[in-house]
């Protein structure tokens, strides 16, 4: 039995796959904040199954985070439909470890993140737990209710469906940096050419806003609209302030406005030449970029 100040067993095995549940709840989700609520679902869920029953807590854990987290996407999917402008992933500040990880950050970068969107529920669940986290169809078939033989199907179907989309090359961080700081000099002195020099010519940039801050409505797409967006838009914002940081496993940088965060830029890579800029001002997306999260397989 626990003492006073000695964890329960329950206690233990959750804090033990605590950052994993999380991990698999974020990518399910796109949203922190309901990851978050997820794990809280999935602890008090956990705290009432009778441990002795359970021969794999791992695996009974990150079953109870998948259904939770399937219907929370349900829910989330309403919400996207009444959003006002783009839906963009939630942001988070990462430590250098999951980088050190390719399969974790490619998993997670915002690229991929927006490519999981397009999946149906179960197909998102499946894939990640499949192609992330390598667990067994019979396992997977457990967490989302099915049969081995149809998440073999679902797999198979949403591993078609991911590759189509997914960028042609897996971009290193280091070649990320790279183009981020390029693109941050040309940013910081308004230098157009330099920014069209960095951007590919069919280059989009995608703003959440929220409803709460000022963002484009709609993608805009070439390279020429966009640099002369970002070349005048910052330009008349003396107080901006650009920095590199860890996001989402790659670079990114974070503009802060009288030093308060106000944006958390992320891009997408192929061929040197930065093809996607994803810019988050929504404040209640913003709040996992003042502190590191932890993020595992």
């Amino acid at each position: 039995m626990a003492g006073p100040s000695q964890p329960s067993p329950a206690t233990e095995a959750f804090v033990e796959h605590r950052n994993l549940l999380f991990t698999v709840a974020y990518e399910m989700l796109g949203s922190a904040a309901d990851a978050e609520d997820v794990l809280q679902e999935t602890w008090l869920k956990w705290v009432g199954v009778d441990l002795g029953t359970v021969e794999n807590q791992r695996a009974y854990l990150v079953r109870i985070t998948t259904r939770k987290a399937l219907g929370r996407l349900r829910t989330l999917g309403r919400r996207k439909e009444s959003y006002v402008g783009s839906w963009l992933p939630e942001p988070l500040l990462t430590a250098p470890d999951v980088a050190e990880d390719v399969e974790l950050a490619e998993s997670v970068s915002m690229a991929m993140m927006l490519v999981l969107e397009t999946l149906a529920p179960t197909e998102r669940a499946v894939f990640v737990l499949r192609e992330v986290f390598c667990l067994g169809y019979d396992e997977i078939a457990e967490a989302v209710e099915k049969t081995p033989a149809a998440v073999r199907q679902i797999a198979h179907r949403a591993r078609e469906h991911v590759t189509a989309r997914r960028p042609r090359e897996v971009v290193s961080p280091a070649e990320t940096r790279g183009a981020l700081d390029a693109f941050k000099r040309a940013v910081e002195t308004g230098d157009l050419q330099g920014l069209l020099d960095i951007l590919a010519p069919d280059v989009v940039l995608v703003g959440d806003g929220g409803g709460v801050k000022q963002a484009v409505l709609k993608p805009i797409v070439g390279a020429g609209k966009v640099a002369r967006l970002l070349a005048t838009g910052l330009a008349r914002v003396a107080t901006a302030s650009l920095r590199a940081v860890e996001a989402n496993g790659y670079p990114a940088l974070t503009i802060r406005l009288d030093g308060e965060l106000d944006t958390v830029v992320a891009v997408c890579l192929d061929g040197g030449l930065i093809t996607g800029l994803y810019a988050v001002r929504n404040p209640e997306k913003l709040s996992h970029m003042e502190q590191e999260t932890a993020l595992r397989r």
